[in-house]
């Protein structure tokens, strides 16, 4: 079987999200452009989400069922993913917390290693689930 061409939407919204990271200026490990840093936290955490839509659909579930909040993705991942991997929920709601709502929502995310971590954690929750 032939492996598809075509890259994930998670892929491609996880790969926009570092391009739109690059953009920032860097000083002393902090990055001070804070709209870039924004932006890459809201489309990596984006890319965790399309990520569990690619498996749910993939697994069955109709596009019209897909999670529609925050609870209804942690509901879709105890339900479907967490059979396979208990820490799942976890980990979402980590990214969550940290790519959502610190990085893009309060734009409290600054620190370069910070984000390496933040964005190396996203990476790791997509390709478990891919």
């Amino acid at each position: 079987m032939q492996k598809s061409k075509i890259k994930s939407e998670a892929i491609r919204y996880f790969e926009n999200a570092k391009e739109l990271l690059s953009k920032s200026p860097i000083e002393d490990d902090t990055y001070t452009d804070i709209k870039y840093v924004q932006e890459a936290c809201g489309t990596a955490y984006l890319a965790v989400l399309k990520a569990i839509d690619e498996y749910l659909i993939k697994n069955g579930i109709n596009t019209r069922d897909l999670p529609q909040s925050v609870e209804g993705y942690r509901d879709m991942l105890k339900k479907y993913l967490s059979i396979y991997n208990g820490k799942l929920t976890r980990e979402f709601d980590k990214l969550y917390k940290m790519l959502h709502i610190a990085g893009y929502y309060r734009g409290l995310l600054e620190d370069v290693n910070v984000l390496k971590d933040a964005f190396k954690a996203a990476k790791t929750f997509i390709e478990k689930i891919k």
